[in-house]
């Protein structure tokens, strides 16, 4: 039975769900495990990230567009709007498989928009063709 996406609990369901999904990607999964060494503490701070943005009490601190940014240049600037594409598939999968009401789509949205603005971020970084 699907429930709302309204607690840390749910919140943290979802993400440790859909990051053991991104995990085993073929595509997605070399990046994630090649850069995160502690998974229990990047799961920590992912909860909080979305809890922040899905119910506004406010315990995420960190800056997402140098951390993507990181990741392009640890990929040599090879990451693509397919991985993005992928990441939300995954992400979109995951929300509907466990979850309806508001926040689920809220989530969903919020995703859609953050995907292409931290794109755009991390290309508009990237070192400048000669």
């Amino acid at each position: 039975m699907k429930r709302e996406l309204n607690t840390r609990e749910d919140i943290s369901f979802l993400i440790h769900t859909f990051y053991g999904r991104i995990r085993k990607d073929e595509m997605l999964g070399p990046i994630f495990n090649g850069m995160i060494k502690n998974w229990p503490e990047h799961l920590e701070r992912l909860t909080d990230f979305w809890e922040t943005n899905l119910t506004l009490n406010r315990t995420y601190r960190g800056n997402p567009p140098e951390a993507h940014r990181r990741v392009d240049r640890y990929m040599d600037y090879n990451i693509s709007m397919e991985h993005f594409g992928q990441w939300l598939q995954i992400w979109f999968a995951t929300i509907d498989e466990f979850f309806t009401g508001t926040n689920a789509q809220i989530a969903k949205n919020r995703a859609r928009t953050m995907s292409t603005h931290l794109f755009l971020r991390m290309f508009e970084n990237r070192p400048k063709l000669v």
